[in-house]
């Protein structure tokens, strides 16, 4: 009996060593891909990368040197769109030459990078997001939902590692990554270097190793599975046998005994009083054990539902107590999730980097915990997204109070390594009873609420409304039939509508001007649809089929200038010039005759590659023209410095013409100002012979308008060009 007693208090403590190997194991491939998103997913580290030289010290100081030293990665590799080795850090020191050492990496992580490119499709593992796959249904994974990385353990040579590949895009204030494959990080950890050393004093797993062979004697162990469910390796340390040691240290005592009972009784009493102080001494020896045993679980159990940076629960912690509510929830009182993100965080990241934005971050949740009670739950999700479950408040008001309380703590500034910043916070909120006890649906919901407070301003909160998701749906339904229609020639055509010169009677040229024949809904303009294609990444290639139409146009008609809208989206991408100037040599047309309108909002940013990005576009030969001139932050500054061609005033002035005095005054201005500055100045939206005469009278030298032509298709051109010229 006691043979077996001793036999099963082993087996506990080989499960329990093993559930803190495989729980240790899992938090270092999870926090392998957290640290990465910190410099994976960062605009100014893709907008480096694209540029013809790196500055690889830059790129050593933001992301090489930041995750050896603070994250313990022993290698970094960033890959080309082509999956070319540029960039290698290994042990804190950069590679000159990084491509023959990063092979070995690219061999080992081949799988991986296949998933991430969609090179191959398999099922999401518990620590990755694939591309086009829900995250498993047992994920521990905690990046953010716009991390997009394949992660897992490999074998690199004949040493286990966790691996984790993930694409670099935008932080998503920069707008979307340029077009065709993102550069990779791929990240290594080695699991029989200093992870084995925190097994072994952490975990308290003597002799801890990973090895690809086998186990020695006495060993216990656990394997490394890679993604595809092969064996790469064993983890494994030198059991602890607590019931053996006890039973043999009674054994020697027992025969003692013995011993003493054949020779005399009193020897047999001395014996029993050695016994019983060494059973003493192992009891004592034992609840030391114990006592070692709960504050390990406590430590494990805090690396699993907490987040290191603040301290505050993940998103593991965030769920579990979420179904706990749901579970629990009565008819009283109202009890909701606060989905929270972070408004201007880049603008810190950027300026004082990731460094002070950890201290922000640090700030931000002190501020929000200092604003619930007890029963509340505050959850960081990664990055700067933050959740709150609120537990059950007297009404709605009490909730909106919380919520009004959390966007006017979050405005007060923040003294960041001794430097004021200023942030801001969109809140979406869903009340428990509205998403009918579904923690998905909640948290779906509550997103869908966030982003309408982002899409309305930011700095403010919203609940959700059905409505809001009527309008999701309508816009994933449009997005869906637009990419839909981009592969297709028969759905999306270009228009043309005639620019006559000042005084009306002569087409100097034509604008561009997309529709959309929808299958369903009829033909729409493109202020049904823009938007949509600006939000999901299909702006680059609409303008694309655009700009090739038109150089058709313009090679067919050589005396006649074509517009062209580009999105205020596409000038965040480094890349634009390139692309538009590449479709003009590529279809025979002369730049020259090409006329590229932008908003306002583009000269607004203000921003180097907006001013390095049109200045390529002049010198090729493109004409600038500033459109919807008036309904924003007009500047003369912006104009000189900028230097764009022609001025449109906006339509909604030309309209009020004869209907407002202001509306006069204000075309005067603007045609003023524009010959003063040497520039060209179109009236958009002439509709009446009272405007015309007004306008040729202010000295407009171009008109474009439904009194001289809607726009018409490339084919009935020359028909509606000879009328108006007959007309004149």
């Amino acid at each position: 009996m006691r043979c077996t007693a001793a036999k099963q208090a082993d087996l506990v403590s080989a499960e329990r060593q093993g559930r803190e190997a495989r729980l240790a194991v899992d938090d270092a491939i999870d926090g392998l891909a957290q640290s990465q998103a910190g410099v994976a997913i960062w605009s100014p580290l893709l907008r480096e990368l694209y540029k013809p030289r790196p500055n690889w010290d830059w790129i050593d100081i933001n992301a090489g040197t930041w995750l050896n030293s603070v994250f313990a990665h022993d290698v970094d590799i960033i890959l080309s769109p082509r999956d070319a080795a540029v960039y290698m850090m290994s042990d804190g020191a950069r590679l000159a030459a990084p491509a023959p050492a990063a092979a070995l990496y690219i061999r080992a992580a081949a799988p991986l990078i296949a998933a991430v490119r969609e090179r191959t499709r398999r099922p999401a593992n518990r620590h990755e997001r694939l591309p086009g796959q829900p995250i498993a249904s047992h994920a521990t994974v905690r990046t953010s939902p716009s991390a997009i990385h394949a992660t897992s353990t490999v074998a690199v040579g004949d040493r286990p590692a966790a691996i984790s590949v993930m694409r670099i895009i935008p932080d998503g204030s920069d707008g979307d990554a340029p077009p065709g494959a993102a550069p990779l990080l791929l990240s290594v950890r080695y699991l029989d270097r200093s992870f084995v050393r925190q097994l072994a004093s952490v975990q308290l797993l003597a002799g801890a190793r990973a090895t690809t062979g086998r186990l020695r004697p006495a060993e216990h162990g656990v394997p490394l599975i890679a993604e595809n469910g092969r064996p790469v390796g064993m983890l494994a340390w030198r059991a602890d046998r607590p019931g053996q040691a006890v039973w043999m240290t009674m054994v020697p005592t027992a025969a003692a005994v013995l011993a003493g009972l054949l020779a005399t009784v009193a020897a047999l009493l001395g014996g029993v009083g050695r016994l019983m102080r060494k059973d003493a001494a192992s009891l004592d020896q034992l609840r030391v054990a114990h006592l070692e045993l709960q504050a390990k679980e406590a430590q494990a159990h805090r690396l699993a539902y907490h987040d290191t940076l603040t301290g505050l629960a993940n998103r593991a912690r965030l769920i579990t107590v979420l179904d706990d509510m749901l579970g629990a929830a009565t008819a009283e009182g109202v009890s909701a999730v606060l989905l929270i993100d972070l408004d201007r965080f880049k603008q810190v990241n950027d300026t004082l980097g990731h460094l002070g934005g950890d201290h922000l971050i640090r700030q931000v949740a002190m501020r929000l915990e200092a604003l619930v009670v007890p029963g509340d739950l505050v959850a960081r999700l990664g990055g700067d997204e933050f959740a709150v479950l609120l537990s059950a408040r007297a009404n709605e008001k009490a909730i909106e109070a919380v919520a009004a309380a959390m966007v006017s703590s979050i405005k007060e500034p923040f003294v960041v390594l001794g430097t004021n910043v200023h942030i801001g916070a969109s809140i979406g909120i869903t009340c428990f009873r509205d998403a009918q006890g579904d923690r998905t649906e909640l948290m779906r919901t509550a997103d869908i609420a966030m982003y309408r407070v982002k899409a309305e301003g930011r700095d403010g909160y919203r609940f959700f409304a059905p409505d809001m998701d009527e309008s999701v749906k309508l816009r994933r339904e449009i997005e869906e039939d637009l990419r839909a229609a981009i592969t297709r020639e028969d759905e999306l055509c270009v228009h043309y509508q005639p620019q006559m010169d000042g005084s009306g009677g002569g087409v100097i040229g034509v604008e561009a001007l997309l529709r959309w024949r929808h299958p369903r809904r009829g033909s729409l303009a493109p202020a049904a649809f823009v938007k949509v294609a600006e939000e999901s990444g299909l702006i680059g290639p609409l303008t694309r089929r655009v700009l090739r139409d038109a150089c058709g146009v313009a090679i067919a008609w050589p005396g006649l200038s074509v517009a062209v809208n580009i999105s205020p989206v596409q000038f965040r991408s480094r890349t634009l010039a390139a692309e538009l100037i590449a479709i003009v040599r590529e279809t025979g047309a002369r730049a020259q005759q090409i006329e590229l309108e932008v908003t306002e909002s583009v000269l607004l940013d203000n921003d180097e590659v907006v001013h390095s990005t049109l200045s390529a576009l002049r010198r090729a030969g493109f004409r600038i023209a500033l459109d919807d001139f008036g309904t924003g932050y007009s500047s003369l500054s912006y104009l000189s410095k900028f230097k764009v061609d022609k001025i449109k005033i906006d339509r909604s002035f030309i309209q009020r013409l004869g209907e407002a005095d202001d509306a006069a005054a204000i075309v005067h201005a603007v045609v003023r100002l524009g010959h003063a500055m040497g520039l060209v100045v179109t009236a958009e939206g002439v509709e009446t012979g009272l405007q015309h005469a007004f306008l040729k009278h202010a000295g407009c030298n171009e008109m474009q308008g439904f009194l001289f032509s809607e726009a018409v298709p490339a084919a009935a051109l020359r028909r509606l060009l000879g009328r108006l010229e007959q007309a004149a």
